[in-house]
C-alpha cells in the first residue's frame, strides 16, 4: 500500500495523506479527487510516502476516490516555486500551486500556430537595437582579487526605450537567438488585447514552436497548451501574468514586456506580481531576464541607476533606444486647458481631429473613464448618488439608462429629481466615454466612430475585429480606456488626444502619480509611429501640474528624479517595503475589531526601522455590502516584515473572526 500527500486550493497551510486509489493510478505531479471534510474535492498529489505518518491512525486514511490525469501535469519545478510563492506572499502552499497549474481536463489538441504562417521579413536592425541585442547575450564576468574569474549569473537586462524605437524586434531576436542554444522562452505582456497582437508577430517567426497561454482560452485548452510546453513540443510561450508559469524545458529567456504596467500584480490570493516571479525563475534555472517600457516602473528605474553600486543585490543594465524607427518621430504634444465654453473636447483637440481627418489620417481618443457621466450631484442640498453595497458614485451609462456601479455591479434607473430634496437641479457632472462618444459623433457626424472598452466588448464587440478593422483604417476614431494606451501599433494614426488627463490625480494613493504619467507618455506614444507628423493634444483641468507637464515633454528622466526624491521623503517604495492587511466584512464593527487585534498582535514585532500606517479606513471603504479596514507594515527590508507578518499571522488565525476575511498583499501596487 502506498501513501499520498495532497495540496488543495485552499486557505489551509497544511498538506493531507490519502490511501493509493484502486487502480494504482496515482502518483506525484497527478491531480486527484479525494473526500476532503463533507465533500470532495481536487487536490495536488505532492508526495509518495511508503508508510502513513506515525500518528494517523489507519483507520481514518481515506482512499483516492479517482485520479484525473493519465500522466504527471507538473514536477519538483512547480512544487518548489508554489513553496516560494507562499513563502513570499504569504498565503497557503496550496492555494500557489493551485494558481500555477492548470485547471482544466485534456481535450482534442490542436496547436495554438500553424508552420503555414512562418512568412514575415526580418527588418534590419539599427545599430542601437543591434548595440542592445549583443548587450544582452554579453555574460558578465565576476572574480574576487587573485581568484580565476567565473561566470556568474545571468544579468538582468532593461530595454528603456522611446515608444516605436523598435523593443519588440530586439525582445524577438533575443527569443530567437535563445532558441538557436536549444533553450526556451517565455515572453509576458500586461494585456490580452496586447497577448493577440504580439502573438501574431510570434506566429509569422516562430510558427509551431510557440504557444499562447491566456485567460481567453477555455480550461481545457489551457491545458494542452500547458502539456505541449511541459513535453518540450513549444519553444516560445507567450500571454499575461499567469503564463509566467508556463513548464517550458530548459527555460533561457524570460521576457517582460510593458514591465511597469500593473496588470503583472494578481488582485486575488496569492496575490503575485509576474515580474518578482520571473526574477526568481530566472535566479533558479540561470535564465537571463530582459524587461522593457518607455516608462519603467519607478523600483525598476532605481535598479538601473544602481547598476554600478556593489553593494546592491540586484543589478539591472540599461540599454537605450533613443530614436523611432519606421519613419515616425516624437510627435508634437500640447497641453489644452479646459476653457467654460469647452465640452468635452476643446477647440484646439476639434480643430486637429478636423485636421487628422482632412489628410486622410486616424486619430485615438483616450479617456481613462468609462460610461456616459460619473458624478450625481445637487447644488441645493448636496446630496451625492453613490451605490448602497460600496463607498463609490455611481456611474450613468445612458444607453442602458442605468446608474452603475464598477466595483459591485449595483444599477438602478437615475433619478429625475434629487432623492432628497427633490430640485430639479440635481444631475450628471463629469464625463465618460459614451458621452464623449456622443460629442465626437455630434461634432464630427461625417467621421466613422468606434468606441472600445470594458462596456462595449460586453455588449458583444470583438476586442480583435475592432483592433484589426482599426488597422485596416476602416473607421476614423477610435474612442477607448486603457485598451487603447498600451503597446498598439497603429501605423495610421496621426492624432492621439488625452481627453482628461486628471482623472487619475485625484485618488489617494502614493503611485497616483506615477500611474497618471505613464498612461499619458504611453497614450502619446500611439501617435506617429510611422510618419514624422504626429501629434497630440492632452486636455486638463490642471495645466500647470509637474506630472502632466512632464509627460507632454516626455520627461521621463526629469520626472523620476523628482519623483524618487518625493517618495525617499515620505519613506514609501522604493526606498521602503510594506506588507498590507485587508480585513472585509458585512459587519462595521467586527471588521474594526478584526484590524486592531491584527495590529495590536503585529505592532509590538516590528523592528525600531519599520512603522505601520493605520489601522484605519480604507480608500474605499465600502464594496459590495463589505466594510473595508486595512493596516499597513512598512520597513526597510522584506525579511524583517516577513517576520513580524507571519507570526502576528499565526496567533491572529487561531482564533480569528470567522465572519471577516483577511487579505494578504506583499508589495501593493495599489493602496485603495
Amino acid at each position: 500500500m502506498r501513501y499520498f500527500n495532497l495540496a488543495f486550493n485552499k486557505p489551509i497551510d497544511a498538506t493531507f495523506t490519502y490511501k493509493e486509489d484502486a487502480k494504482e493510478r496515482a502518483a506525484v505531479g497527478k491531480r486527484a479527487r479525494v473526500f476532503f471534510g463533507n465533500s470532495t474535492q481536487v487536490g495536488y498529489i505532492v508526495e509518495e510516502k511508503a508508510a502513513p505518518p506515525p500518528d494517523l491512525p489507519l483507520e481514518k486514511i481515506k482512499p483516492i476516490t479517482r485520479v484525473i490525469d493519465d500522466s504527471p501535469i507538473f514536477d519538483q519545478r512547480e512544487v518548489e516555486l508554489a513553496r516560494w510563492i507562499a513563502n513570499y506572499y504569504l498565503c497557503a502552499f496550496g492555494e500557489a500551486l493551485a494558481t500555477i497549474l492548470p485547471s482544466g481536463k485534456k481535450t482534442k489538441p490542436f496547436p495554438s500556430f500553424s508552420d503555414a504562417d512562418m512568412d514575415e521579413v526580418t527588418p534590419t536592425l539599427s545599430d542601437e537595437q543591434a548595440a542592445a541585442l549583443s548587450a544582452i547575450f554579453a555574460d558578465q564576468m565576476t572574480a574576487s582579487e587573485g581568484a580565476t574569474p567565473r561566470r556568474s549569473k545571468k544579468p538582468m537586462t532593461y530595454l528603456f526605450g522611446v515608444t516605436g524605437s523598435g523593443k519588440t524586434e530586439v525582445f524577438l531576436r533575443a527569443a530567437e537567438e535563445t532558441i538557436r542554444r536549444n533553450e526556451s522562452v517565455i515572453y509576458l505582456v500586461p494585456e490580452i488585447s496586447l497577448t493577440i497582437q504580439t502573438a501574431e508577430v510570434i506566429n509569422r517567426r516562430f510558427g509551431g514552436a510557440a504557444s499562447t497561454l491566456h485567460s481567453g482560452m477555455t480550461p481545457g485548452e489551457r491545458l494542452n497548451e500547458w502539456l505541449r510546453a511541459r513535453n518540450g513540443e513549444v519553444r516560445i510561450v507567450v500571454g499575461p501574468r499567469s503564463a509566467i508559469f508556463a513548464p517550458v524545458r530548459n527555460l533561457g529567456l524570460i521576457i517582460v514586456d510593458e514591465e511597469h504596467d500593473g496588470s503583472y500584480k494578481s488582485g486575488s490570493t496569492p496575490r503575485y506580481h509576474a515580474r518578482q516571479v520571473a526574477m526568481r525563475l530566472c535566479a533558479s534555472e540561470g535564465a537571463r531576464l530582459l524587461m522593457g517600457s518607455a516608462t519603467p516602473s519607478i523600483e525598476a528605474w532605481r535598479l538601473m541607476a544602481e547598476h554600478n553600486v556593489p553593494s546592491s543585490s540586484h543589478l539591472i543594465q540599461r540599454l537605450n533606444l533613443t530614436r523611432r524607427l519606421a519613419g515616425g518621430s516624437t510627435p508634437e504634444i500640447t497641453i489644452a486647458s479646459f476653457g467654460k465654453k469647452d465640452g468635452r473636447l476643446t477647440r484646439e483637440l476639434k480643430a486637429e481631429i478636423r485636421k487628422t481627418a482632412l489628410m486622410g489620417r486616424q486619430t485615438i481618443l483616450f479617456l481613462n473613464r468609462r460610461g456616459f457621466a460619473y458624478f450625481y450631484h445637487c447644488p441645493d442640498c448636496g446630496f451625492e448618488l453613490a451605490c448602497q453595497n460600496c463607498s463609490v458614485s455611481l456611474t450613468y451609462h445612458k444607453a442602458r439608462n442605468r446608474a452603475v456601479c464598477h466595483y459591485c455591479g449595483y444599477s438602478e434607473t437615475p433619478p429625475k429629481a434629487c432623492p432628497n430634496c427633490g430640485s430639479v437641479n440635481a444631475g450628471y457632472a463629469g464625463f465618460g466615454a459614451e458621452s464623449v462618444e456622443d460629442e465626437v459623433k455630434s461634432a464630427f457626424p461625417d467621421l466613422r466612430v468606434r468606441r472600445i472598452d470594458a462596456d462595449a466588448v460586453a455588449e458583444g464587440g470583438s476586442l480583435k475585429e475592432t483592433m484589426d478593422a482599426f488597422r485596416r483604417g476602416e473607421f476614423d476614431l477610435l474612442l477607448g480606456t486603457q485598451m487603447v494606451a498600451k503597446g498598439l501599433n497603429f501605423p495610421g494614426v496621426r492624432l492621439v488626444g488625452v481627453v482628461l488627463a486628471d482623472t487619475g490625480l485625484h485618488i489617494p494613493d502614493f503611485r497616483a502619480i506615477e500611474r497618471t504619467f505613464s498612461l499619458i507618455v504611453q497614450v502619446a506614444g500611439r501617435s506617429g509611429r510611422f510618419f514624422p507628423d504626429g501629434k497630440v493634444v492632452v486636455q486638463t483641468f490642471r495645466p500647470t501640474d509637474p506630472a502632466i507637464v512632464k509627460a507632454c515633454a516626455l520627461d521621463v528622466e526629469g520626472f523620476f528624479t523628482e519623483e524618487l526624491q518625493q517618495r525617499e521623503l515620505l519613506n514609501f517604495p522604493p526606498f521602503s517595503r510594506i506588507i498590507r492587511f485587508t480585513i472585509r466584512s458585512k459587519d462595521m464593527e467586527r471588521a474594526a475589531k478584526a484590524i486592531e487585534r491584527l495590529a495590536s498582535l503585529a505592532l509590538p514585532l516590528l523592528p525600531p526601522d519599520a512603522d505601520a500606517l493605520g489601522p484605519a479606513e480604507c480608500p474605499l471603504s465600502l464594496i459590495a455590502g463589505n466594510y473595508r479596514y486595512q493596516l499597513i507594515l512598512r520597513g526597510k527590508t522584506m525579511s524583517t516584515l516577513h517576520s513580524a507578518a507571519r507570526s502576528a499571522l499565526s496567533t491572529y488565525n487561531n482564533a480569528k473572526d470567522t465572519r471577516c476575511y483577511l487579505e494578504v498583499d506583499v508589495d501593493p501596487v495599489s493602496l485603495m
